[in-house]
This record gives C-alpha cells, sequence and structure tokens, in this order.
C-alpha cells in the first residue's frame, strides 16, 4: 500500500465516522462498536503513514513500514 492509498482509506474511514456520528442527529443511537473500530483503523493508518514518510526521508524503503497491532497503537502517549 503506498502513501496516496492510504490516504485514500484514511478519508473513507474519515467519511464513515462522520456518518455514523451524524446519524446522532436523526435519533439513532450511534454504533459504539463500531465507531471504536473506525477509530482504531484510522488511527493503525495514520500511524503507518508516519512510519512510511519517516523511513523514506531517512533513506530506508517505506515500503518495509509494517502495520502495528491496535494494541500498540493505541497505548501511544500524546
Amino acid at each position: 500500500m503506498n502513501d496516496q492509498d492510504l490516504l485514500a482509506k484514511i478519508q473513507a474511514l474519515v467519511e464513515e465516522e462522520h456518518a455514523l456520528r451524524d446519524d446522532t442527529g436523526t435519533g439513532h443511537t450511534p454504533d459504539k462498536a463500531r465507531l471504536r473500530q473506525v477509530a482504531e483503523s484510522l488511527d493503525q493508518c495514520w500511524d503507518l503513514l508516519r512510519q512510511r514518510r519517516a523511513k523514506a526521508e531517512s533513506g530506508e524503503n517505506p515500503n518495509d513500514a509494517e502495520t502495528r497491532p491496535v494494541s500498540e497503537v493505541e497505548g501511544y502517549k500524546q
């Protein structure tokens, strides 16, 4: 997956997240489990994109970056 593919996936997940949240305005209860999955997937995608860019900037192959498990990505301190 290249950077453009990752950015497209991020955009799709953001749109899905907004759609899920917008359902609350129609009186529907948001699907909290799906919202959590989308948020976790977004975090993984952003992490992978940052890894790819860091590798490219340091002269390494960005394709060597790997998706990290949710437990690792969600454990980062901001």
